[in-house]
């Protein structure tokens, strides 16, 4: 396994250019290489550039991809006021809709994988991107709700398919890059996210027909969706003999089957935690602390933008600690922050709030590389991952889809503060599961470490 902080094809071709032996030569033998020499270095370096070249243009391609899914999503989240008017749902109809594209995503996530595997993730996004931004249409057209509900099927299986494709190539990007770069597409399919809801917001409140702004946002984003895939990778050719699975009872390579199991409770432990979060922080505010209902959805806010901001200045961080400390480090500051949380009642009547805040902001910050550095580790496992990568998705998604029935399940029989411990405990199962999953595909895909290069010859 490529380990991301180590030099990628690109950094090692370079280097190991700079240390090409020279040895002594007469000065017919050197005026008679020099033009070979010169030839030779040229096309070389060529080679070397049109990587660099291709790397750059896919990591644009892929920040694309992150921000217009972001964008799709925050289209339809900002939209479900305006088609909960137009259907009369109520909550209940709408919660099983919401389900109904929960589980499109799910299944269409463990099918992408093994099109990925067998396709190239270039050739699904090309597919999955324009097809998760026009099937928004279904829900914005549909004109009862048993339409509504077959078409949020196909929307949430455009998302899932999404997902995965452009999660499995921006591993393939960064292993181009040889170095982390995978937590700032994360941070801008958040961007994305706030961008589609406040434009959807911008829109209605200028008197903008509802159906009319996702019709046509879908259809724009669409089309945008096909010059991002152009910037993307190169497909690399698939090998036949290197199907899944069959050497080590894994996805191929160091993936074993326990593995993918330990990094997907990894990645269930996480999502579910920042799912708590999203779900309850600013109910948590105004329900156990009393705060004021203007102030309450701060809690939630502080809790985004800590978590946005590392994930767009992740990066580096994981570049200078390495996987393995970062996965720890996520879990006990999303433990830590949990824990604040857990104690903000007990405190001094004054400090509540600032306890509580700070508690979220803490989560934040260690749930923001939780998902970047779990995928990193499947993706840079081996050339064939897609079906390991839409499997851990898969454990994550369904950690967002559990977490709010659980917690308000127990919230309503205990409290909501005795909830909040479930989360909590998960936090630290992201350090539990996922360090030992990282420490063991970097032991095992090591590759030996090369000879040493000779020293240049002295004249």
């Amino acid at each position: 396994m490529h380990d991301p902080q180590q030099p990628g094809p690109v950094v090692r071709a370079q280097l190991t250019a700079r240390r090409r032996p020279v040895h002594a030569v007469g000065p017919f033998t050197s005026w008679l290489r020099s033009p070979v020499t010169s030839l030779t270095g040229t096309v070389y370096a060529l080679g070397v550039n049109k990587s660099l070249i291709d790397a750059r243009r896919a990591r644009v391609g892929v920040f694309g991809f992150f921000v217009f899914a972001g964008f799709v999503m925050g289209l339809w989240a900002a939209g479900l006021p305006s088609l909960n008017d137009r259907l009369d749902l109520g909550p209940r109809l709408l919660g099983t809709v919401l389900l109904l594209i929960s589980g499109g995503a799910l299944v269409s996530m463990l099918a992408a994988g093994p099109l990925v595997d067998r396709f190239g993730s270039r050739r699904v996004c090309w597919v999955a991107g324009p097809l998760s931004a026009l099937a928004l249409l279904g829900p914005a057209l549909a004109p009862s709700y048993g339409m509504l509900a077959a078409l949020a099927v196909v929307f949430g299986i455009g998302l899932g398919a999404c997902e995965v494709a452009m999660n499995a190539h921006s591993v393939e990007v960064e292993r181009a890059y040889g170095r982390p770069i995978i937590s700032a597409f994360h941070g801008t399919w958040s961007l994305g996210g706030a961008a589609g809801g406040a434009l959807t917001a911008l829109f209605l409140r200028a008197g903008v027909d509802p159906q009319l702004v996702l019709v046509v946002a879908a259809v724009v984003v669409a089309l945008l969706y096909l010059p991002a895939a152009r910037l993307l990778l190169p497909s690399a050719p698939v090998s036949p003999e290197a199907a899944p699975g069959e050497a080590k009872g894994g996805t191929g390579g160091s993936l074993t089957w326990g593995l993918i199991a330990l990094l997907g409770l990894a990645a269930f432990a996480g999502h579910l935690s920042e799912g708590a979060a999203i779900d309850w922080a600013a109910l948590h505010a105004r329900w156990v602390l009393g705060t004021d209902p203007a102030a309450a959805p701060l809690a939630y806010t502080i809790f985004s933008v800590a978590m946005t901001t590392v994930r767009l200045l992740g990066d580096p961080i994981r570049a200078r600690l390495g996987s393995v400390r970062t996965i720890q480090l996520a879990g006990l500051l999303a433990t830590a922050g949990y824990a604040l949380v857990l104690l903000s009642p007990l405190v001094p009547e004054g400090l509540r709030v600032a306890c509580a805040w700070t508690g979220w902001a803490l989560a934040g910050v260690g749930l923001a590389t939780v998902v970047p550095v779990l995928f990193s580790a499947v993706g840079a496992a081996g050339e064939r991952v897609g079906r390991a990568l839409a499997m851990v998705t898969a454990f994550g998604y369904s950690g967002l889809l559990l977490g709010p029935a659980v917690l308000g399940y127990v919230a309503d029989v205990a409290s909501l503060p005795v909830a909040l411990i479930i989360p909590a405990a998960l936090a630290a199962v992201v350090t539990i599961a996922g360090a030992p999953a990282i420490r063991s595909l970097l032991r095992a895909s090591s590759p030996a470490p090369a000879a040493p290069l000779p020293e240049p010859a002295r004249d």
